[in-house]
């Protein structure tokens, strides 16, 4: 067919001048640097785009990108041309070659070659055909055509063509200069015979097969065999490693161009930029009134003819003038655009120092699996903890549930406090709830009937604290214990314990008799309490109440919620910090010093979970910002940098004020991400997987099965010297969450077996 051209794009390069966005295993032609579009995608619609002719495409890339080309680029449609993969790379001769290869076994010899690259900005496709279609004729007679851009201005990071006399749109070419120095640069310039060299070749099969035979046999032969050895399937044609990479690196301009006499220059009539250093993106994308160009979440303030970049992240920049500013996750690079081009001493210094930075992209910005933990997560929590915790962990002498067991699994005699008992009956019931099949009735039943016959006070409230043998040791009606027994009994009758409603009821009476204050202005600490006021015990009846507007449906509870939450607003949030106080006066004053300090990222976390769900219950829309600034000042203020845990309590500045990092606080920051993910916002799935890790990380994986470390030190270390059985709440309300957001717990219990101590086990 006389009007074929077969197109080769070369998409194997690196683009290390546009470090840090561009990296090895993300380079700059899979990026939209100009907001239509990647690079390569943009250049394969330009093949595509050849008014008339036979333009099959083929690509010859890494071997690594294969997914993202066979998923991105091949869907395109290539007009009979295939991928190519390299499984190295060998610089531009061999891919020139194994083109010049193919084109003769898949074609003839006289074809006409187009080879381009994958990674240059083009005005228009008309005129890129235009220009390529002029330079037809030379290359049909066995000339090889470079294609030249009439310069603009004197730069130093492009290769030079200099043509034998000025005028002419096509002309032989005399000979090819590299990078010059500025003030060659300037001469190339002022001459009006010098060109920049566009990278793009137009040749006959014939022709190329000859000039690398006559100037560099080794790399034809080599990349023969290479071809040879390659195996083709309906993805595209993969080149063998061992023959590849025996082909010599060289760029096609010094193994050929600059030696063969039959060279034909073609001046381009079309717009270019490689786009290849961030002062070339300057000047090729669109600016603000003040030269300005800025992509992503970027607050400039007079700043002059600067390209500004962040990704992921906000960025503010003030007072910059011919600057470049990029952020990425995992970095910031900053510089006069007229240095752009020393990027890449850069990443080589980088490279020396084996920095990854300039091999991958960081996370955050790749493709993430939701619900990687799934699994280990399923393991522990229902094939080692329940089992655990549901024989060891039950006082069968004395009745409810042990205190604290040891590292070996002993139980410890200590005193039982209430809010471990109602949170031990409720991390049952929500366990069956998600399918667990141990005896959980029996367990509810068991904890219930525990409490009721001890813990009841005669007013109808519940005690503090029993001995182990079930005396009272603390009969003080703490607000914090009732909303624990109000979680517990919801959740109780969910799985129709019998006396768990009428319980409830009862509790909410001698909570509205003895514990709210009169002014209805939140809790007191205990009945008649005159001393100092907390948040966390509001926030603990807010998960009360949720729970049993959530099991009943009655509105009721959504207005006891409420209250809470006008306290939260009014009284706990601080809008200047994002922080939530924990210790008041009695008129909601934060306390002096330290106290009125203190915060805790843990109680920010379970604030930040609570917040969402009520504000998708009530429809108030407003309170996700409030939940997300919660979580927010927790990540950025409230985590220990070396562990990545969140620190028992910080400062409103964000000092630490307790180092230790406690295993419920790393439990809430899951809940949280789970719920703030899907809101609106940015995407949390990474985080949640991130959360998940760091808590198996320090605080299960290192304790014995079933267990826990409780406490970890600010150098990771363990501190913990028992288990305490109040932890476990938050454990079984944070995994099954994340079970729940990672597609549910169904396929989970499929293959119940009664193992040898009487309950069911689970398996992943």
């Amino acid at each position: 067919m006389p009007d074929r051209i077969v197109s080769f794009v070369m998409s194997g390069g690196v683009g290390s001048r546009l470090w840090p966005l561009s990296r090895e295993d993300n380079p700059k032609q899979f990026h939209d640097l100009s907001g239509d579009g990647s690079m390569l995608v943009k250049t394969v619609r330009r093949l595509k785009a050849r008014p008339s002719g036979d333009t099959p495409i083929h690509l010859i890339a890494s071997e690594r990108h294969a997914d993202r080309i066979l998923s991105d680029i091949v869907p395109l449609g290539l007009n009979g041309g295939r991928p190519v993969f390299e499984p190295v790379g060998r610089n531009t001769a061999a891919v020139v070659a194994l083109a010049t290869l193919i084109t003769i076994f898949d074609y003839d010899h006289d074809t006409l070659l187009l080879v381009v690259p994958s990674d240059h900005e083009i005005s228009t496709e008309l005129k890129f055909w235009e220009t390529v279609e002029s330079g037809r004729f030379a290359a049909e007679r066995g000339d090889i055509v470079v294609f030249g851009i009439k310069p603009t201005h004197p730069e130093t990071g492009y290769g030079y063509i200099e043509v034998a006399a000025e005028g002419g749109a096509v002309a032989a070419a005399s000979r090819f200069v590299e990078k010059p120095d500025a003030e060659t640069a300037q001469h190339y310039l002022s001459s009006g015979r010098f060109y920049w060299n566009a990278g793009i070749f137009l040749f006959r099969a014939e022709t190329m097969r000859r000039a690398l035979l006559e100037f560099r046999p080794d790399i034809w032969e080599t990349a023969e065999r290479a071809f040879r050895g390659a195996r083709t399937d309906v993805s595209g044609t993969y080149m063998p490693r061992s023959l590849y990479e025996a082909i010599p690196s060289v760029s096609i301009d010094y193994a050929v161009v600059e030696k063969t006499r039959e060279i034909t220059m073609v001046a381009a009539t079309f717009g270019w930029s490689d786009l290849g250093s961030w002062q070339s993106l300057l000047d090729a994308s669109p600016t603000d009134r003040d030269g300005n160009v800025m992509v992503g979440d970027v607050v400039a303030m007079d700043c002059d003819s600067c390209y500004l970049r962040s990704q992921g992240r906000l960025l503010t920049v003030i007072g910059m003038k011919d600057a470049a500013v990029v952020a990425t996750a995992d970095a910031v690079f900053v510089a006069p655009v007229s240095h752009s081009q020393n990027v890449r001493k850069v990443v080589e210094q980088l490279e020396k120092s084996g920095r990854l930075e300039t091999k991958l992209t960081p996370s955050e910005d790749r493709v993430i699996i939701s619900g990687s933990w799934r699994k280990r997560v399923k393991h522990w929590l229902f094939d080692e903890t329940l089992p655990l915790w549901s024989t060891t962990g039950v006082d069968y002498v004395h009745g409810g549930f042990h205190e604290a067991l040891s590292f070996d699994g002993r139980p410890l005699g200590k005193p039982k406090r209430m809010r471990t008992m109602a949170r031990q009956i409720y991390a049952f019931a929500v366990a069956k709830e998600r399918g667990w099949m141990g005896p959980a009735d029996k367990l509810i039943d068991h904890g219930i009937n525990f409490i009721a016959r001890h813990g009841r006070t005669n007013r109808g409230g519940w005690v503090r604290a029993l001995q182990p043998d079930g005396s009272v040791s603390d009969p003080e009606e703490d607000t914090y214990d009732h909303s624990c027994v109000l979680l517990a009994l919801a959740h109780a009758h969910r799985c129709s314990h019998p006396e768990a409603l009428r319980l409830a009821e009862e509790t909410l009476h001698f909570v509205d008799t003895h514990l709210e204050d009169a002014s209805l202005n939140g809790f007191l600490e205990t009945p008649g309490s005159k001393t100092v006021r907390y948040s966390n015990p509001h926030m603990h009846m807010l998960e009360a109440f949720l729970a049993w507007y959530n099991v009943t449906g009655e509105r009721s509870h959504l207005r006891r919620a409420a209250r809470i939450i006008d306290l939260c607003r009014c009284h706990f949030f601080d809008a200047e910090s994002w922080t939530l106080g924990e210790r008041f006066d009695l008129d909601w004053q934060p306390l002096p010093g330290n106290d009125g300090q203190w915060t805790e990222p843990g109680h920010h976390f379970e604030w930040a979970s609570l917040l969402v769900e009520f504000s998708l219950l009530s429809g108030q829309k407003d309170l996700v910002p409030l939940a997300r600034k919660l979580y927010s000042s927790s990540i950025s203020s409230g985590l220990n940098r070396a562990t990545g845990l969140a620190y028992a309590a910080v400062s409103r500045s964000g000092n630490p004020l307790d180092r230790i990092s406690r295993s419920w606080p790393q439990c809430e920051a899951v809940k949280a991400a789970c719920a703030l993910d899907g809101v609106g916002g940015p995407d949390l799935k990474p985080e949640i997987e991130a959360r998940v890790a760091r808590l198996f990380r320090w605080h299960i994986d290192p304790a014995p099965v079933g267990l826990w470390i409780d406490r970890i030190d600010e150098r990771g270390r363990a501190a913990a010297t028992e288990v305490p059985a109040s932890i476990f709440y938050h454990l079984v309300t944070a995994l099954i969450q994340y079970l729940d957001k990672t597609e549910g717990l169904v396929e989970a219990f499929t293959k119940p077996e009664t193992d040898n101590t009487g309950l069911a086990r689970v398996y992943a």
